[in-house]
């Protein structure tokens, strides 16, 4: 589905949140509703997890609290905020998942490394898109869809031969991530380093214009660990 955010976006913005104080919804619901109804994402409803058990009942399973709800369906981008509220609704305390692969891709990288390479990427006027980080140290910047596919290539292309070395990973298509502020895996919540702008969220810049300062800071981070 095709979605774009011209001058109704900041008007929908305000809809969004004044409605949902109006209606004293929870705070989740709000959170869906920006994401489907302003960025054009789609969410899945995800479990949570609790002293290391997992809600969506497995004792087996093999990602507690970081996965979707298999028996969730998706609320599609563009849902409103009456849609969003009406179909979280069926899943209460459900964490917020976002699909990767459909309308932006994620670089992964160590917090410490992406903190660093945010702050130069800032300096330097690069575009830049949403950049997440989670309770368990990793940094995720949204890039535009298909850079997991290509990572590899493109850090071939800049000199660097093993991607594991730099302790980036690319995820793409079937892959899901916990959107802020949701808990994953019951560590604590998940948050904004660089929140979604109505500049950048719809349309996430191409990895190849970050992963240059990314590779380099991560690298040095790696071979200096305490930064200097």
């Amino acid at each position: 589905m095709g979605f774009t955010i011209g001058i109704g976006g900041t008007r929908g913005m305000r809809d969004i949140r004044s409605g949902a104080r109006r209606r004293g919804r929870a705070s989740e619901c709000t959170v869906v509703a920006e994401f489907t109804g302003l960025w054009g994402w789609d969410v899945v409803p995800g479990a949570r997890a609790a002293a290391g058990a997992c809600s969506c009942g497995r004792e087996d399973c093999p990602a507690p609290g970081a996965h979707p709800l298999a028996f969730a369906p998706e609320v599609p981008a563009g849902a409103t905020l009456d849609e969003a509220s009406e179909a979280w609704a069926e899943y209460p305390g459900a964490s917020v998942m976002l699909p990767v692969g459909r309308t932006f891709d994620v670089i992964e990288v160590a917090e410490p490394a992406g903190l660093r390479a945010l702050a130069r990427l800032e300096r330097m006027g690069l575009p830049l898109g949403p950049v997440a980080a989670t309770p368990q140290g990793r940094a995720l910047f949204f890039v535009a869809p298909g850079a997991a596919a290509e990572l590899p290539r493109l850090l071939y292309r800049m000199g660097w031969d093993d991607p594991s070395a730099l302790d980036l990973r690319g995820l793409g298509r079937g892959a899901y991530i916990t959107a802020p502020p949701s808990d994953r895996a019951g560590r604590g919540p998940v948050r904004w380093l660089r929140p979604p702008a109505l500049d950048s969220a719809t349309r996430p810049p191409a990895a190849r214009l970050l992963l240059g300062t990314l590779a380099y800071v991560a690298h040095r981070s790696r071979a200096q660990p305490s930064g200097r």
